[in-house]
């Protein structure tokens, strides 16, 4: 074994004598200390792993919120787009391309049944006279136009169909036929 320690003097004697001998000592630390190192180690590990999760939420979060944005902007566009084909006048140009035309005055019934006012019926317009293309336009501004003469309409002096001619008549089927109306109204 060792030799004994040179006996100490004054306060370090007094404290040597208040404290145990080293042997067992060291023997109860160990697992202390061990103790202590895995609890900080599975704690800075837990630090981590909460710490991965909350960049992945930050990640996931900043992705949603530029989806959300380019969302907000295409239904913002689509809600232009509704607002101007709600105006009355696009709405009444579409109306015109569909062949639909201004309606009447109206009737109403009353709840006895009888009629109040009297209804008319919509009529359309003349239709605006299309541009007719001029002789010197055509290729062959020789040839006479068989189309116009042929039907039995009148010419003019210079030969060329009248603007009358080009106007399409209406047709006396489609006059008797009730006017397009749309559900609801």
């Amino acid at each position: 074994m060792s030799k004994p320690a040179a006996p100490l003097k004054g306060r370090a004697a007094r404290l040597a004598r208040l404290m145990p001998s080293t042997g067992p000592s060291t023997a109860a630390r160990t697992p202390f200390v061990l103790l202590v190192v895995l609890l900080l180690g599975g704690g800075l590990i837990t630090l981590l792993l909460l710490n991965s999760a909350l960049n992945e939420g930050s990640f996931r979060l900043s992705e949603l919120k530029r989806d959300t944005t380019e969302l907000t902007d295409e239904q913002q566009a689509l809600q232009r787009d509704v607002d101007s084909r709600s105006q009355p006048d696009a709405l009444e140009k579409r109306a015109r391309e569909l062949g639909m035309v201004p309606g009447g005055s109206p009737a109403f019934l009353n709840p006895d049944g009888t009629v109040r006012g009297k209804p008319t019926e919509a009529t359309a317009p003349p239709p605006s006279p299309s541009p007719t293309p001029s002789p010197s336009a055509s290729p062959d501004a020789d040839a006479p136009a068989a189309g116009p003469s042929a039907s039995g309409t009148s010419a003019g002096p210079s030969g060329s169909p009248s603007p009358s001619a080009s106007v399409p008549q209406p047709d006396p089927a489609a006059e008797n036929s009730p006017p397009p109306t749309s559900p609801g109204r």
